[in-house]
């Protein structure tokens, strides 16, 4: 979607920081022992306060059950789209678990997610979650009006396969978005080998253009799997992922983060 007016530029700024702060107000509360509807509920309860609904809760894509959890929890090799039902154990210190809020308020969408390392994190998952923060933060400079969107994934792709040595998930990606949760254009978050891989790639990136911009990242290889007709998508060698997000808006300026503020999200909660 691409906006203009200040009013509706207001609104798409006021869904993105609900979302940053539901973010910081649910870190408050993880911990080792809940269980992930727990999360669930506690997320549900603060966007409630924050007189926001869930863009995620019973949304629908064809071949899916409606998505049954207010947010996505995706715990350590579950890369996206993890569930409250992913599984019934108590999260446990040293669980690795992506958290992805999506609010609809007061008619726009806000959608971003961050990784969390539940009360300690082994030395895999800090270098990674680093590399994650460091990926989505290169991917946001190089996203200039007037310049291709190939140059999104170049960046990150050169800062997690080219500085860190990580994978970049395939076949996964960030979209554009405004009054609804997915639109044009698909935002990979790697270089196209050849052009029927993504189309959009040579599309420039427009003034007013509202962008959900998001790495995924395996510590091993860059395969994916998921049970069929299922929500939760996996690594496909069970390794460790993250995943980071961010809603940015295209201007004459430079990008401008419209989720700003979740770069002071801690990495370790509890």
């Amino acid at each position: 979607m691409v906006v203009t007016a200040a009013r509706d530029i207001e609104g798409a700024l006021a869904a993105g920081q609900c979302v940053v702060r539901t973010h910081e107000r649910l870190v408050e509360h993880l911990r080792a022992g809940l269980t992930l509807a727990e999360i669930d509920t506690l997320a549900a309860e603060i966007l409630a306060d924050l007189d926001c609904k869930s863009a995620f809760l019973r949304y629908r894509i064809p071949g899916h059950p409606p998505f049954p959890s207010h947010t996505c929890l995706s715990l350590n090799d579950c890369i996206v789209h993890g569930t409250h039902l992913l599984s019934d154990e108590p999260i446990r210190r040293g669980d690795v678990l992506s958290i992805d809020i999506g609010v609809k308020h007061a008619g726009w969408i806000g959608d971003a997610a961050w990784t969390y390392a539940i009360e300690e994190a082994s030395d895999e998952a800090m270098a990674l979650m680093r590399c994650g923060r460091e990926s989505l933060r290169a991917g946001i400079e190089a996203m200039q009006a007037g310049r291709p969107l190939a140059d999104w994934a170049r960046a990150v792709q050169s800062c997690v396969e080219g500085g860190h040595g990580f994978s970049l998930v395939r076949g996964l990606g960030g979209h554009g978005y405004g009054r609804k949760l997915h639109g044009p254009p698909f935002i990979s978050n790697v270089m196209p080998e050849h052009q029927a891989e993504w189309h959009d790639a040579w599309k420039s990136f427009e003034p007013g253009m509202l962008l959900a911009v998001e790495p995924m990242i395996a510590s091993g290889g860059s395969g994916i799997t998921s049970a069929p007709n299922a929500w939760p998508i996996y690594t496909e060698d069970g390794s460790l992922s993250v995943h980071y997000e961010a809603d940015i808006l295209i201007t004459d300026q430079g990008p401008r983060d419209l989720t700003e503020g979740m770069d002071q999200l801690p990495d370790i909660v509890g």
